[in-house]
């Protein structure tokens, strides 16, 4: 039995959309560390950075001293969806709470821009369901992955 107050790492469900056909997925050790930053740690950074979304690569950068320390991938779905495919950050930069600001200023920027996401992250799942105030952003017609709610003992 898990603690409810610890993050759940059970598997996820993946919709063909997102690549997985066998409709599970495994996180990765960098995944879980960063789910677990999402999750329990800093609500800010304790430094600046900016955020820049790289239209050529598909990626909103986290950007120290000109330097790309964190990057969010998404594919471009249509006039009016983004796909949020996967979030890393530079390890000495992690659990310092970048990772989650930049998840927060990519969905700010998409709220701005009028436009939906399909999450296939599911560091960016953890996130909105951390602040569901970003839920109205998840596409009604293609959400991406999902939770597992069943867990095999």
């Amino acid at each position: 039995m898990t603690n409810p107050t610890e993050p759940d790492h059970s598997a996820f469900e993946h919709n063909e959309e997102a690549g997985h056909p066998d409709a599970k997925g495994t996180l990765s050790q960098d995944q879980v560390v960063l789910i677990d930053e999402v999750v329990a740690g800093p609500d800010a950074p304790a430094f600046d950075f900016a955020v820049v979304d790289n239209k050529e690569t598909s990626v909103y950068e986290g950007i120290v001293d000109d330097h790309e320390v964190a990057g969010l991938a998404y594919n471009v779905a249509g006039d009016s969806r983004l796909v949020l495919l996967a979030v890393s950050v530079v390890p000495e930069f992690r659990k310092q709470g970048i990772g989650t600001e930049l998840i927060r200023r990519a969905l700010d920027d998409v709220r701005a821009q009028g436009k939906t996401v399909t999450i296939v992250c599911p560091i960016v799942l953890t996130f909105i369901e951390s602040n569901p105030m970003y839920a109205d952003l998840i596409d009604v017609k293609h959400p991406g992955i999902s939770k597992s709610r069943t867990r095999s003992s």
